[in-house]
């Protein structure tokens, strides 16, 4: 079994820990490993043939994969495979748990395998280990051309880990009752709303959520009018195609491409960032880790709102509705390359290239420099 150890002090914030630097070492042996691939991607089959083959006659691990990739064609024709693939594992979302059966997840594709690897649990994490064989590749920091010495130097222990932060999601419905009285507003800016009474509603999805949540408008042609709470108070009245709610991990996403300014996932805090807001002065805003958001449809909405969780499980959100969200206790455990901060910034540079422009070039006559001065 995995444990995570800091070399330094570790703070808690109520019931959020501050996702320090860790270091993954092994109080036992580990037996049981999930190897997650890239569906419907022909170039992965080799990789994964000889990851399988790897974990299970040099390591001697139990390795679970699910049934729909054991079941590819190109797969099962390749009778050189069948021996190893005859002791694979297998479980089919949704339908079999192996939360508590796994000591290691190593992904073969791009960024989407590390959240469908997230989405499997929806309670603690077992460490994940990211190849890039996929297009982007901001969340995957190994390559597979070493995966052997990667995978034997994860074993020895002491690798480096961050944890990325998950939010959990609840949407609650009919947990209000409209008013016929509408909102006024203050000086402040702050809106205290009084359609909002006789609270209940029912709990109709829970979720834990890697990179964001996102509130838009759906089909409709009218702007998205949704109310942002904050712990209870009602901070302002979002105007235009919607408004994501991300991790730092997720900053680097959908966010990024809404304007968002990107976060570090060792920093613990919440991304607010609104998309296409009817509003010149409203940018994304960023709030501690440890507080609780709530979305719902404002009571002047001329349509209803859609919202979708890491870009799936899409639904309606009606009036009366609400989303509750607050940093989750589950993080992800997310195992570097090289340390939490090299492997960052890399990706910022390979994958989103970040600052990249043409360099400005010196003068090379020093008369130059002093007519510009003056």
């Amino acid at each position: 079994m995995p444990a995570l150890h800091s070399p330094g002090q570790t703070t808690c914030r109520g019931h959020i820990q501050d996702p320090a630097s860790q270091r993954l070492t092994w109080s036992k042996p580990p037996l049981n490993v999930l190897v997650i691939r890239k569906i419907r991607d022909e170039t992965l089959l080799e990789p994964f043939k000889e990851l399988c083959r790897f974990l299970v006659e040099e390591k001697h691990l139990m390795v679970y994969v699910e049934k729909k990739v054991v079941d590819d064609g190109s797969l099962m024709s390749d009778e050189s495979f069948s021996a190893i693939c005859n002791q694979l594992c297998t479980f089919r979302e949704g339908y079999d748990d192996i939360s508590d059966c796994i000591d290691l997840i190593i992904c073969l594709g791009g960024d989407g395998t590390l959240l469908y690897a997230s989405s499997l649990f929806q309670g603690s994490v077992p460490p994940v280990m990211a190849f890039h064989l996929g297009s982007l590749g901001f969340l995957t920091p190994f390559k597979f051309e070493s995966f052997k010495t990667e995978v034997d130097k994860v074993f020895e222990g002491n690798a480096a880990i961050i944890l990325r932060s998950r939010l959990k999601v609840k949407v609650v419905k009919g947990m209000f009752q409209r008013n016929e009285q509408l909102f006024t507003t203050q000086e402040n800016g702050v809106v205290p709303h009084n359609h909002i009474s006789n609270e209940a509603g029912k709990i109709t999805l829970q979720l834990q959520v890697l990179n964001e949540v996102v509130v838009d408008r759906g089909p409709s042609s009218y702007l998205s009018n949704v109310d942002l709470y904050l712990d209870g108070r009602l901070i302002t009245s979002v105007q235009g195609d919607g408004v994501i709610v991300s991790t730092p991990t997720g900053s680097t996403a959908y966010a990024a491409a809404a304007g968002a300014s990107m976060i570090h996932p060792n920093v613990p805090a919440i991304m607010v960032t609104p998309i296409c807001p009817h509003s010149l002065s409203f940018r994304p805003i960023v709030v501690p880790a440890g507080v609780e958001l709530m979305i719902t449809l404002s009571p002047d909405a001329r349509n209803t709102a859609w919202v979708s969780f890491d870009g799936r499980k899409r639904q309606e959100i009606q009036h009366g509705d609400s989303i509750k969200i607050t940093t989750s206790c589950f993080p992800v455990p997310s195992i570097c390359c090289h340390d939490l901060v090299y492997d960052w910034f890399d990706s910022l540079a390979q994958c989103l290239h970040w600052n990249v422009r043409k360099k400005q070039t010196r003068l090379t006559d020093a008369s130059d420099s002093s007519e510009t001065e003056n």
